[in-house]
């Protein structure tokens, strides 16, 4: 793991308003910056990013976080991607975590990804002194800007020997740019074939896909798994079209290399396409988290229909209540390239609005297969229908929508459909807003008295409160006043028990003390509490009344229960001498603080 004093030294050390300024264009407006939400649709800006205390809130859909939860949820970067990021955009070297055994510095993550782009450079200035494969480009209908915005490159049948002074080097290997046979000799991978670049979330070139100019096989080579690349986890043009999703509302996924240039070509710049294997719940599980709507786009024939069953099936358990997956098939004897040439940007367009959303594509495809005339064929379909809809547990109400169609269309009643398929409702979530890697989870508010006001926290939730804007004070909190049987009691705990080892650092901002409570058990308190106080901030004249009333509090309540058991054990003959002086000592302070509460109150 990352040491958690590296984490709060950067937080200490970056702006959250500069990180998330070079995504979102943010305006002052008092003491914080605004803009309109990148994480759910809005027209009014209620995106709150606060200087003061380095964290972000949404007032729409309750999204909030530090800076490094801003990137993982902004790019889609995991959480050691998004600290990698940070630190390197001020300087810092992020420190090894001794999980991996050291290795030579030529087979580092690092170099590897320097080999690949010293190939890609050459691969480049090939394409310009390869008159073949230009005209190739040129008659697939695909500009220069084009080409140059997405990398493209030439492999010559070998060439990469004369930029690697030494071509036997291990890292070539390592990164899938070389093969070596049986007997000892090393020939280039790609030979002959235009090159499409593979990058990262981040940029970075990972890997390379080859088409043969000509006639050929394969027709289509990627670049074998490698330390950098994982086929299953990574979508071509995802880099380039991240922006464009973002601003279309939606991710199109198409199924080759050459699908993605066209679609740019025409201006559609928020398509994606798999890598040589079918759509994978990483992909979709990635893509949700840019956008609500992902829109799979086939070929209408039959090949493109089974390419598209099989992106449902692995879909299923990502499913959301909030995300809208469907199908866009184009007419047989097309695919996106031909049909945007043929037919133009807008017909795509309207044809990706108007796409088949995915469980009518499911009811539908299940239909085709039975005959629903008879009693065997409606008994086949809900057979087939229950693994597939059983499946889906993140998304309770489209699952229900999906019981109650198989229902309409087997002649059952909906409790029938539920028996047959041994499916409670799943519980609904806390939300109804998407739960975004990096982005705290939204909760649900403290209820609301008659009349509209909201209820006001308890004492240990006011401490909670307090203290993340405050997180100095946790030194002067006695934890064996801290009631231990509620959420916000244990947090306050760990937060007193880490700043007294040194493990947080006692200046740090909200974002960076959640930060150091991400992946345990108190970082859905912390999100509930840190979204609060964010809305309507204590003012800073009262704060300090307000900590002191709340220890008083907890100190009158500690009292009244000793008080208590002391009472009952009196009351049953069991109280000795040192009892009654104990009880005696405990009802004269009880008397000293209420004192104190009177003076303070006036």
């Amino acid at each position: 793991m990352i040491p958690q004093s590296f984490i709060q030294d950067l937080l200490a050390r970056v702006d959250i308003v500069e990180v998330i300024e070079r995504y979102l264009p943010l305006k002052k407006s008092g003491a914080n910056y605004f803009a309109c939400c990148p994480f759910h649709g809005e027209k009014s800006p209620s995106f709150s990013v606060s200087p003061s205390k380095q964290f972000y809130h949404c007032f729409g859909c309750g999204a909030h976080g530090s800076a490094l939860g801003f990137l993982m949820a902004y790019s889609g970067l995991s959480f050691v991607e998004a600290v990698k990021t940070l630190a390197a955009s001020v300087g810092m070297q992020v420190p090894d975590d001794g999980r991996f055994p050291a290795r030579a510095a030529e087979n580092t993550h690092e170099h590897l990804v320097d080999v690949m782009t010293r190939a890609a450079r050459f691969y480049r200035e090939q394409l310009k002194q390869h008159p073949p494969a230009i005209d190739y480009l040129k008659r697939r209908g695909l500009s220069g800007e084009i080409a140059a915005r997405y990398g493209l490159g030439y492999a010559p049948r070998q060439g990469l020997d004369k930029i690697f002074a030494d071509y036997r080097a291990p890292a070539l290997a390592e990164a899938g740019l070389v093969i070596d046979t049986e007997e000892g000799r090393r020939y280039d991978r790609f030979r002959d074939r235009i090159m499409f670049p593979i990058l990262d979330r981040r940029g970075r070139i990972i890997a390379f896909g080859g088409r043969v100019l000509d006639k050929g096989e394969p027709k289509y080579l990627n670049s074998p798994e490698t330390p950098l690349f994982e086929k299953g986890r990574e979508l071509y043009g995802l880099y380039q079209a991240h922006k464009a999703i973002r601003d279309a509302g939606f991710v199109l996924v198409v199924e080759g290399y050459m699908d993605v240039l066209a679609l740019a070509q025409f201006g559609i710049d928020n398509a994606v396409a798999a890598l040589g294997t079918a759509t994978t719940p990483h992909h979709i599980h990635t893509l949700l988290r840019l956008t609500d709507r992902i829109v799979f786009c086939f070929d209408g024939d039959a090949a493109g229909r089974k390419a598209a069953w099989r992106a449902l099936e692995n879909a299923l358990e990502s499913l959301r209540d909030d995300a809208t997956l469907a199908f866009l098939f184009l007419p047989e004897k097309h695919d996106p390239d031909s049909f945007v040439r043929a037919e133009g940007a807008e017909a795509f367009r309207h044809g990706a609005r108007t796409a088949t959303p995915l469980g009518t594509f499911l009811i539908d495809t299940l239909r085709a297969q039975c005959d629903m005339d008879t009693a065997e064929g409606r008994a086949r379909f809900v057979h087939a229908a229950r693994p597939l809809v059983t499946r889906i547990g993140a998304a309770p109400l489209l699952r229900l929508q999906l019981v109650k169609a198989v229902a309409e269309n087997s002649a059952l009643t909906q409790h029938e459909v539920e028996q047959v398929f041994g499916a409670a409702q799943p519980p609904a979530g806390p939300s109804a807003y998407p739960a975004v890697p990096g982005v705290s989870p939204v909760v649900r508010r403290a209820p609301r008295l008659p009349g509209g006001r909201r209820k006001p926290p308890s004492k240990t939730d006011m401490l909670l409160r307090l203290i993340l804007h405050h997180p100095h004070w946790a030194a002067r909190l006695p934890v064996g006043l801290i009631p231990d049987d509620c959420p916000e009691g244990r947090a306050l705990i760990s937060i007193v028990d880490a700043t007294s080892v040194g493990d947080l650092n006692p200046d740090c901002g909200i974002g960076a003390l959640i930060e150091r409570f991400r992946d345990t058990e108190h970082a859905e308190t912390l999100a509930r509490a840190a979204s609060e106080p964010i809305e309507a901030e204590f003012d800073e004249s009262i704060v300090e009344t307000l900590f002191e009333d709340a220890l008083r509090a907890l100190h009158t309540d500690a009292i009244a229960a000793e008080i208590a058991q002391l009472t009952a054990s009196a009351a049953a003959g069991r109280l000795d001498a040192a009892g009654r002086q104990r009880l005696a000592a405990l009802l004269m302070e009880k008397r000293n603080l209420a004192n104190t509460a009177k003076v303070s109150d006036f």
